[in-house]
């Protein structure tokens, strides 16, 4: 018994030793709590680390490190709450799919997932660590969908209107870069908050006037949605672009500062970064067909995938026809009572993964199943034709610039019409 006691006593005292050194270490703390979860300490700290790098391989100028942590955790807040959002409906993006993405980005890229990874892994960053930040990324752009597309409404008359206004204005051909300044304003301000932000702003557009770089000081100064992005919003036509910058950007020439423009929710300066003008009359279309199948608590992606490979094998055996399969099993109720047919269309205005499917096939040549933001598909091109479209192409230019501009007005809102909503509180980081 007693080689034993002693045995315990000692491991007891490792314990206590190993204990003392522990306790030695540095934690990770709750930054900050977003209704009921938590962002680390390490969390602001690895995207602070990323947006330095990224600013230093492009030789981005950057604030001082608390408006780039303020920056960072307003960013890591808005992310939070909409992935809080996709856990409450049940939205999980599973491997299957995760691996078909990545299938694609790889393809697109005309690289191996093996090359992919060796690139990865030359930029310190682990295969698994970039399909979990990848599982992220697709998560919010669903969630986002989901919840952006049933509030937006697009009527012909609109549609209509662009059209007509677009013929005679000329302006589908050309597209803003524009930058994007907002000092915040109260939503219902006293005298001196709106003296104060005014000031701001004035200062604001001086420096930008005396030379000041427009990203480093966007992502000091601004509460735009693209602060952290340099204050940099992509090309854009004026007719999808948030209402208030077509309102300002007519006209306007490359390197013109705009501003200070009062709006409801503070000032914005504006800067057009760049322009570009696009032309085109003629288009590449495809007819093509499809089956969908999508996965539901009832149909695993697994079994989807499955189903669909065992269709292929009876279509090319002659077992069973393509248009037949599609009548009875396809999820797209537009296309299925035709047996699958899509009709002529340019493949650019379907999703990525399912315009990336009709451009790699050839006439009557049937894809393998892949996975799209709808589902899993298998698709067949039944004839390719280049077409003078121009009419067709400004009205579905036309809705597509609508729904981009109210999508981009829509997701702003919902985002803070969430933060509004949410319990967030701030964990100032103690000082030693």
């Amino acid at each position: 018994m007693k080689p034993c006691k002693k045995l315990i006593i000692t491991l007891f005292a490792l314990t206590l030793a190993h204990t003392g050194i522990a306790a030695e270490q540095p934690l990770d703390s709750v930054a900050v709590q977003v209704n009921e979860g938590v962002i680390l300490e390490s969390e602001i700290d690895n995207m602070i680390t990323s947006v330095k790098a990224n600013a230093k391989a492009a030789g981005q100028a950057l604030p001082s490190d608390t408006a780039l942590r303020t920056q960072v955790i307003d960013r890591l807040i808005l992310t939070r709450l909409q992935l809080q959002m996709a856990e409450r409906i049940g939205l999980h993006i599973g491997d299957l799919q995760l691996d078909q993405t990545i299938e694609n980005i790889a393809k697109e890229q005309n690289v191996t997932i093996e090359e992919m990874r060796q690139s990865l892994a030359q930029d310190g960053i682990s295969f698994s660590q970039y399909r979990e930040n990848l599982r992220q990324e697709i998560t919010l752009g669903e969630i986002q969908r989901i919840q952006i597309q049933r509030r937006i409404q697009v009527s012909p008359s609109e549609i209509e209107s662009l059209v007509k206004l677009i013929e005679e204005q000329g302006l589908k051909n050309v597209e803003f870069q524009l930058g994007h300044i907002l000092i915040e304003v109260p939503s219902s301000p006293n005298s001196q908050q709106l003296e104060d932000a005014t000031k701001r702003a004035d200062t604001v557009l001086k420096r930008l006037k005396d030379g000041a770089d427009f990203r480093r000081t966007a992502i000091a100064s601004s509460s735009g949605p693209k602060a952290l992005e340099g204050g940099i919003w992509d090309y854009m036509n004026i007719n999808e672009m948030p209402t208030l910058f077509a309102e300002v950007v007519k006209g306007a020439k490359k390197g013109e500062i705009i501003g200070p423009i009062r709006s409801g929710a503070g000032f914005h300066i504006i800067k057009v970064m760049d322009t570009r003008g696009l032309q085109t009359q003629e288009v590449n279309e495809v007819k093509a067909r499809h089956i969908l199948l999508t996965p539901s608590p009832i149909l695993s992606e697994e079994r989807a995938q499955k189903m669909l490979k065992n269709f292929l094998t009876q279509i090319r055996s002659g077992e069973a026809s393509f248009a037949d399969l599609a009548k009875q099993y396809s999820e797209d109720p537009g296309s299925a009572v035709k047996g699958g047919e899509l009709g002529w269309a340019d493949p650019k205005i379907y999703v990525p993964a399912f315009s990336q499917a009709l451009n790699e096939l050839e006439i009557d040549e049937i894809s393998e199943p892949f996975r799209s933001s709808h589902g899993w598909h298998i698709t067949q091109v039944l004839e390719k034709r280049t077409t003078d479209a121009t009419d067709k192409m400004n009205s579905n230019k036309a809705h597509q610039l609508i729904f981009r501009r109210k999508y981009n007005e829509e997701l702003q809102n919902w985002l803070d019409e969430m933060r509004s909503d949410a319990y967030i509180e701030v964990i100032e980081p103690i000082k030693n």
